[in-house]
């Protein structure tokens, strides 16, 4: 059983025992554990470990901790030595008696299981020096990576709580919301309004009780920055919450977690009820006249609940829809109260600006977008995971720098921003800066942080019909240009991938693309055709291809293209039959394989990708 904190000073001294407790050299094999590299096997790595240390006799020469998400998605397992930051990739139960025996007898690293660059083909030892990591600036998502999620006592040796002491010891709330105001920090979630400016809103409401709400309702398709920092470094949330709490005078916090979350809701459970074991949730935290405490609640499936009210109306279990627009947050939210919303990746930021101070954060990123933001890197790219990176930093630099590049030297095409409601962006942008105005006027826009690559196989009405065939899923149908007018557009682009598109559809999509953006009650309807409008502002010759000369140039849309053989390029292998799912190739003669039945080809391009001589044309 924890011992209750009741002051300031409490917690100073834990934090001292805590560090003096675990002051060695011990080195520490840190494994992530986070929901990605668990799907690889990444628990059993780190029990093997454990194991391993123990079957060794090595438990006073080396310890081993199951961390957060570390970012590398593409290379998980991942497992990282401390304080050398050694690092190893795609790591097996099957290295980890090498691992540790290594360790033990100081004999130098496991060389198979460094990452090797690309370039210089050398391979590199120290996590910091990979070029995934090398031009990141992980201030919020770098925890991750040395605290169990799962430990208070590692979140306070690393300083954690101490800005919640800070504000407490010396701070008015009136000079917190300046700070934070100072520090220009926008919100995280999608639209970029200024934190400060709405924390203040809501204090200057002479109502009570006030609310406030993390949203960690995270439902882009390929977004999962939310989810990772939740997972694997709760605290800081919970942390940025009193802040928060105490600088606008609430006494409740709800965090509303997508309900596909069940690592992170387990994580936060933990860490809610440590918290308040040592009195950092509740009455007199920190022996101040702060209260405050925090539930969690699960959100039902609904991608319109990220939406502010909607979120707020399912808070209250009614159903997840938006309000009027005219209605404040700040002045009417959850029962009708002052209530401050912000998205988990927000929240991570308030303790650091706290810390550190307005000025500090002032020096990272643009004018108008100051910090950091983490981007989930996904899509045709060679190093999918979790950026941190400072704003103005140019979308090039994300996606080959760090990402990596293109596999299989295809050509890039473009990337989305902003989840279903951003931007497709073509390779002539890739020299922009990225911050809330730049994505904007490029016709995209910042949203939560996802941002998925496409090479030259994508075909952009192709996707232009994907995310328009989402929104019309998950939209309230609430109001009637939202509900009706994607349904409408989404039928217009699906003829168009199918051959039956015309001339004035384009113009047609356009037209009621603005009533649209008009007419609907929330940001999902208003934000709707963002992917749509740039796909044809970008790349209006694929629409022309497919409305008047019914092709699609990147092979994609099945009813436009047709199969082949080029016989002068085949070799006879026979890759192409062995792959046909539905045996619409098979052998003629004793060597050419050939298309014989069109009508069993289902163009899944299963024959395209295992052809390695150009031997398979797509017409």
């Amino acid at each position: 059983m924890r011992q209750k904190l009741n002051s300031i000073k409490d917690l100073q001294s834990l934090r001292e025992q805590i560090l003096k407790d675990t002051e060695t050299t011990k080195p520490t094999i840190a494994v992530c554990c986070g929901t990605g590299c668990q799907a690889y096997g990444s628990n059993h790595v780190y029990e093997a470990f454990k194991e391993e240390i123990k079957k060794q006799g090595a438990e006073n020469k080396i310890d081993a901790r199951a961390t957060g998400c570390h970012g590398f998605c593409e290379r998980g397992p991942l497992t990282v030595i401390y304080p050398e930051k050694v690092f190893y990739q795609r790591v097996k139960t099957t290295d980890v008696e090498e691992i540790v025996s290594s360790m033990r007898n100081e004999s130098g690293s496991v060389n198979r299981l460094l990452y090797t660059d690309s370039k210089t083909k050398q391979p590199i030892f120290h996590e910091d020096k990979i070029p995934f990591y090398e031009k990141q600036q992980r201030i919020i998502f770098g925890q991750n990576g040395y605290i169990d999620p799962t430990s208070i006592e590692d979140y306070i040796a690393l300083g954690g709580y101490q800005s919640l002491a800070k504000a407490l010891a010396s701070m008015t709330p009136e000079q917190v919301v300046d700070e934070v105001t100072r520090s220009g920090l926008r919100g995280r979630g999608g639209g970029g309004f200024p934190t400060g400016a709405k924390w203040q809103s809501t204090k200057k409401v002479k109502v009570s009780p006030k609310y406030i709400i993390c949203n960690a309702d995270e439902g882009d398709p390929g977004a999962y920055m939310d989810r990772s920092l939740v997972e694997g470094n709760p605290h800081s949330v919970i942390e940025g919450m009193l802040i928060g709490a105490f600088a606008i005078g609430s006494g409740e916090g709800f965090i509303y977690v997508r309900h596909e979350y069940p690592l992170a809701v387990k994580n936060l459970k933990i860490a809610l009820e440590q918290a308040r074991e040592l009195g950092l949730l509740g009455k007199n935290i920190l022996g101040s006249k702060l209260k405050f405490d925090i539930q969690i609640n699960r959100g039902g499936g609904a991608y319109i609940c990220g939406e502010t009210t909607a979120l707020i109306a399912s808070l209250e279990g009614r159903v997840g829809e938006p309000r009027d627009k005219y209605i404040h947050t700040a002045e009417n939210g959850l029962h009708g109260k002052p209530t401050v919303i912000n998205n988990v990746e927000t929240w991570a930021n308030i303790p650091l600006i706290i810390n550190r101070g307005a000025d500090w954060y002032n020096t990272i990123g643009t004018e108008k977008s100051k910090g950091t933001k983490i981007f989930s890197l996904v899509g045709k790219i060679n190093n999918t995971g979790l950026v941190e990176v400072p704003m103005g930093i140019t979308l090039k630099e994300i996606i080959y720098d760090i990402g990596g590049g293109i596999p299989k030297n295809k050509k890039f095409k473009a990337v989305q921003t902003g989840g279903p409601s951003g931007g497709c962006l073509p390779e002539n942008l890739l020299d922009m800066p990225v911050d809330f105005d730049a994505l904007t006027e490029a016709g995209s826009m910042m949203g939560s942080g996802g941002m998925i690559v496409m090479d030259e196989t994508t075909c952009m009405v192709d996707v232009a019909k994907y995310f328009l065939s989402f929104l019309e899923q998950e939209n309230c149908g609430k109001c009637v240009p939202c509900r009706e007018g994607i349904k409408r557009m989404r039928e217009i682009v699906e003829d168009i991938t199918e051959g039956r598109g015309k001339e004035g559809d384009i113009e047609w999509i356009q037209e009621m693309s603005s009533a649209i953006i008009d007419g609907s009650l929330c940001a999902l309807g208003g934000t709707a055709p963002n992917p749509v409008l740039s796909s044809i502002r970008y790349f209006r010759d694929e629409w022309d291809a497919h409305i008047k000369h019914k092709k699609c140039p990147a092979g994609v849309c099945k009813s436009m293209i047709l199969y082949s053989i080029i016989d002068a390029n085949c070799p006879g292998c026979g890759l192409c039959v062995k792959e046909c799912p539905t045996k619409a190739i098979t052998f003629k003669g004793k060597r050419n394989p050939v298309i014989l039945d069109q009508s069993k080809c289902i163009k899944c391009r299963a024959c395209l990708e295992s052809c390695k001589l150009n031997a398979i044309e797509v017409r």
